[in-house]
């Protein structure tokens, strides 16, 4: 059903983002998940359960239909599978989804703080990061909670409540630039806050466009 070099190609593109990621710092240890589109038909390559980011290969990666049929492995499935998959189903816009435990956005989204989009690149490439809480038993959030959020296909980025950040792209590597962006601005934004705080500053003006051109409303 699947073409052979499809599955190959989409496996190394996988692994380049997951160990950019690793090597970021993105993720650590075999917590979060990345998953990229297949071309050749209805399914996905994903990480599975248990392998670290800086341990993906062809060897371990699963190939999933979007009906959540396996591909024959000998790896347990991602706990984060039935979200991806629901993501793809809902979002024919959606490609790839970086999925990790970025420790700067992590730490906004344990306090209960949505990460405020206050430079022009994000303005320009996310717009906004919505919080997305637990679930309503205090679980990890599964598709019940994401999907929602993502029904707006201006979304493309968010941050769970205790648990990580969701980057999504019409290719792997937008998804990826996406997760290094909210990482990126969370870092930004709790030095800005911790400046103004020392500085006794209460305000601070924020960006309205990401462009120079969209300034001059051209």
């Amino acid at each position: 059903m699947f073409d052979p070099s499809d599955i190959e190609a989409k496996k190394d593109a996988l692994i380049w983002s997951a160990k950019r990621c690793f090597d970021l710092g993105l993720q650590t240890n075999a917590g979060g998940n990345l998953s990229v589109r297949l071309s050749s038909g209805p399914g996905i390559v994903i990480k599975p359960s248990g392998i670290g980011f800086a341990e993906c290969s062809r060897d371990n990666l699963q190939v999933v239909h979007l009906d959540g049929t396996i591909e024959p492995s000998a790896f347990k499935p991602s706990k984060d599978m039935d979200f991806h998959l629901d993501l793809y189903r809902i979002r024919s816009d959606i490609n790839a989804i970086v999925h990790c435990h970025s420790p700067w956005a992590t730490g906004f989204a344990s306090a209960g703080i949505e990460i405020p989009c206050l430079t022009v690149q994000t303005i320009e490439k996310i717009g906004r990061m919505p919080l997305i809480p637990l679930s309503d038993n205090g679980g990890p959030q599964t598709e019940v909670e994401i999907s929602p959020v993502f029904e707006d296909t201006s979304v493309r980025a968010a941050v769970l409540a205790n648990h990580g950040t969701i980057g999504v792209g019409k290719t792997l590597t937008a998804a990826q630039y996406l997760a290094e962006i909210i990482e990126e601005t969370a870092h930004i934004a709790f030095v800005r806050d911790t400046l103004m705080a020392a500085h006794g500053k209460t305000a601070a003006d924020l960006p309205v466009y990401g462009t120079a051109k969209e300034a001059r409303g051209e």
